[in-house]
């Protein structure tokens, strides 16, 4: 038995970029920033690899707890294409439709969940694996990860580097992008629930 990669670059783009727009680590600078100076110190790596894992756990075992309470990936899919189209609303409008309750400890809460592995990033998750390889996900996942790592660990520096107003451009652009995708989502998977 031979297992065949189905490695796609396209797939993978556009899980990075679907991912990277849900987990808004640059719209989170401000969040860690603040974080960072209640606790005084973030564990990156140990934020990164948990937030990882999650992702990557949730990636396949997600479809068989949705089978437990009697939910197809297509309704998943297109539940979750309305969780993306509000999250790129708030990034667009700059508005905040969900709060979640304040922070008492960094690192893994609420870093790596909900900041990174939270609600929208599970929810697109199962809805890039309707339509894309495992694997490429998989690829984006890791991707995405290091990204954080990176952000997590150099997050003064870009907050000085960008601005306020750099961030809020960033944020703006990557609505809009999640925004199309969550059109996509939506109009994919809606065919299969009739």
């Amino acid at each position: 038995m031979t297992m065949e990669l189905n490695l796609n670059f396209r797939e993978i783009a556009t899980s990075s970029m679907v991912l990277f727009a849900v987990i808004d680590i640059i719209g989170s600078i401000p969040v860690i920033i603040g974080l960072r100076s209640k606790i005084g110190h973030i564990q990156s790596e140990k934020a990164s690899l948990v937030a990882g894992i999650l992702m990557i756990a949730f990636l396949f075992i997600g479809k068989e707890i949705l089978n437990l309470i009697g939910i197809d990936v297509y309704s998943f899919a297109v539940a979750g294409s309305f969780v993306l189209f509000f999250l790129a609303i708030e990034m667009i409008l700059g508005i905040t439709l969900y709060k979640d309750d304040a922070p008492e400890s960094a690192s893994i809460v609420p870093i790596a969940f909900p900041l990174i592995a939270g609600a929208g990033t599970m929810t697109s998750l199962l809805s890039l694996r309707a339509e894309f390889y495992v694997e490429n996900i998989i690829v984006a996942i890791l991707v995405n990860i290091i990204f954080v790592y990176l952000v997590l660990k150099s997050s003064k520096r870009i907050e000085k580097v960008l601005g306020k107003n750099g961030i809020s451009i960033i944020r703006k652009v990557f609505g809009v992008i999640l925004l199309a995708i969550a059109v996509k989502l939506f109009t994919t998977n809606i065919n299969a629930l009739f």
